[in-house]
């Protein structure tokens, strides 16, 4: 462990320290923003007994933080802010999250629990491929790994050639994306016969988007690493959020930072351990921009509150299954695209890339998934992916088989889904 007092905290001690951050932060809302404060409902840290209180205040979405853009929650003077960063802005207002020196600092300490929960130290090099920039990915990993006393290189987005030249040439142990570029990675080195076996690598550090276990173990295995699961979002203070251990049981949330809830997404009610439903996530140290009960749309469950066999106490939940509005519905059936995934990578010869299209003809909607796969002859993968997907859906869909990168890859994170019935 990083900080082995604090990541080891008895739940006693966690939730009592979970419960004075809190009433911290309110009380931070309230002397540094009088609106943010109202929208509250005028809380007074005092009205909060047992953290359990915290689901009496109203919930945050994505919409409230743009409407807001691009300074009208912050709780800190302007002078005090030492950068920002944003999220992508797809509707057309970005979200910007501002940065005190305390914040960055924060950041710093959670992304190193992160790093030295993937098993990595200072005597590790760091290969750091999320771009640098308003994109929180590159910086994110940068503060960790410097916390460490790590060799960073800091190469950021795209060049996989020099990519794997550096992995070779420059001896790096630890290499950090999301969670798609790997895949690009692996089809380049391919072409390259470049030879992992030959490399120093032997830990990745991936997140941003949902992959499968089944995605996972391909890694895993063309690449000779282990792989652990790293979460966070520019609305939460950035990756780091959360991270899995070598115990592969579910993913530690940094709880003295971050306090968070599953609820029903439909009902808002705040739901029991085990039961999946929506993340829901107060921040307890942030200063710039703290967030009280942010809906996150990630879908997941409390997996565990007890001791880890890491010996980390922080709970544990489950992996990201999807976003609520990544859902997709067609007849009446709900599904996320990771679950299609789990499905095909699960056949052999099915190779890593694959794109949902979604379209509705003369009424009626329609479902085609484009596989790229070895031998796009093979009649008889082609009807078996075709039955797979049906037992699972209780419905049929087009399946296309197309040779090995075949699929167009666009710039960034993966595009799985194509819907076009709106």
């Amino acid at each position: 462990m990083h900080q082995p007092e604090k990541e080891g905290l008895v739940r006693e001690e966690l939730a009592s320290l979970q419960l004075e951050n809190l009433r911290r932060t309110v009380a931070r809302i309230r002397d540094n923003n009088a609106g943010y404060h109202a929208r509250l409902g005028h809380v007074d840290p005092g009205d909060l007994r047992v953290i359990e209180d915290v689901a009496g205040l109203p919930f945050m979405n994505k919409e409230d933080l743009r409407k807001a853009y691009p300074f009208d929650l912050t709780c800190a003077p302007r002078e005090r802010f030492v950068r920002f960063h944003m999220s992508s802005g797809t509707t057309g207002t970005p979200i910007l999250n501002p940065f005190t020196a305390s914040d960055v600092e924060q950041w710093a300490e959670i992304m190193a629990r992160c790093f030295t929960a993937a098993g990595v130290n200072s005597a590790d090099v760091v290969q750091i491929t999320p771009s640098f920039g308003l994109f929180n990915g590159g910086f994110g990993f940068h503060y960790g790994a410097s916390r460490l006393g790590s060799f960073i290189v800091p190469i950021g987005a795209g060049r996989s050639s020099l990519q794997l030249q550096f992995i070779k040439d420059i001896g790096t142990t630890c290499i950090t994306a999301i969670a798609s570029y790997p895949l690009r990675l692996m089809e380049v080195a391919r072409q390259e016969n470049f030879d992992w076996a030959k490399t120093d690598l032997k830990v990745g550090v991936f997140g941003a988007e949902v992959w499968s276990d089944e995605m996972r173990a391909r890694i895993e295995s063309e690449m000779g690493i282990d792989t652990y699961d790293i979460i966070g979002m520019t609305e939460t203070g950035g990756v780091g959020l959360g991270i899995d251990c070598e115990a592969r049981a579910g993913i530690h949330i940094w709880e003295d930072h971050y306090l968070v809830e599953i609820i029903d997404p439909d009902t808002g009610e705040v739901l029991p351990d085990g039961q999946t439903g929506e993340m829901v996530v107060t921040t307890l140290t942030r200063q710039g921009l703290p967030l009280i009960r942010f809906r996150t749309r990630d879908i997941t469950s409390v997996i565990s509150r007890d001791k880890c066999g890491c010996g980390r106490t922080h709970l544990r939940i489950d992996r990201i299954t999807g976003r609520n509005d990544d859902m997709i519905k067609i007849k009446g059936v709900n599904f996320y695209p990771r679950q299609i995934e789990s499905l095909l990578l699960s056949e052999p010869g099915v190779g890593n890339d694959y794109l949902i299209e979604v379209d509705r003809i003369e009424g009626a909607d329609k479902l085609g998934i484009t596989v790229e796969v070895h031998n796009p002859d093979d009649g008889h993968l082609a009807k078996n992916l075709r039955r797979i997907v049906k037992d699972f859906l209780a419905f049929g869909a087009e399946v296309k088989l197309v040779p090995m990168g075949g699929i167009e890859k666009p710039p960034g994170k993966a595009v799985r889904v194509v819907d076009r019935r709106e």
